[in-house]
């Protein structure tokens, strides 16, 4: 089995959102395999199906004045920050060749996070109470997933050297009385990004049992073209 690994760089959320759009229908109908898109989003806060617009702190005028872009979307779980300094995953991934168990994908997501933050002497782990990676009661990765036709999109969102100040903004996945933490602050200095990709496509391909493709980049923005007669019917709301 096969994991194929587009790294892309800055991509905004709605052309990110085409993308996963686009993959999901193709590896729904069997086309395509397995997809991994690896990625950073310029300031956004994005309002899953569970969330509250309550927990968007800010008003438009600041969040404009900070260049922050609000979505509200069909992932599952509350508010969340993407921005620079973070590593955001979304596999395209197919669940009925993985015995169709969501907890268990879900569960190795985390494992994966886990064992990444693991490589840089950081000790975290699972909260029984909420989805995602935690350090000492604070929230270092955040996991928000949507399932159709048992192929997963939307994914995981690693602080890495995260401005934690945008955090100020939302209370992060509806926590009035938890924060987020980067890599960058539980260490005390600049993280090397690559490598924390390097190590979390190692422990991806350990814990998930694959082996990593990584993708020429440009090819998947061929695709953009492809998915626009069907991208309406699944925009978010902006």
């Amino acid at each position: 089995m096969v994991f194929e690994v587009y790294s892309l760089g800055r991509v905004d959320y709605i052309t990110a959102y085409r993308l996963q759009t686009g993959f999901l229908k193709e590896r729904a109908e069997g086309r395509i395999g397995d997809s991994v898109l690896l990625l950073e989003h310029p300031p956004t806060i994005t309002v899953g199906k569970a969330g509250k617009d309550s927990n968007v702190l800010a008003s438009p005028t600041e969040l404009r004045e900070r260049g922050v872009a609000l979505y509200f979307t069909d992932r599952g779980g509350d508010v969340t920050f993407h921005g620079p300094g973070q590593l955001v995953g979304y596999p395209i991934i197919d669940l009925r060749s993985r015995g169709r168990d969501l907890y268990a994908y879900i569960n190795n997501l985390e494992e994966v996070l886990i064992e990444t933050l693991a490589g840089f002497g950081i000790e975290s782990g699972r909260d029984p109470s909420h989805r995602g990676v935690w350090v000492a009661g604070q929230e270092i990765v955040a996991i928000g997933l949507r399932v159709s036709r048992w192929v997963t999109m939307h994914g995981f969102a690693l602080n890495i050297n995260t401005d934690d100040s945008y955090f100020s903004l939302i209370n992060p996945c509806g926590f009035t009385d938890r924060r987020a933490v980067s890599m960058a602050e539980m260490l005390g200095r600049e993280v090397d990004t690559e490598a924390v990709t390097e190590k979390l496509l190692a422990s991806l391909s350990s814990i998930f049992g694959v082996a990593i493709r990584m993708m020429n980049p440009e090819l998947i923005f061929d695709k953009i073209d492809k998915i626009s007669d069907y991208e309406s019917q699944a925009a978010p709301l902006v």
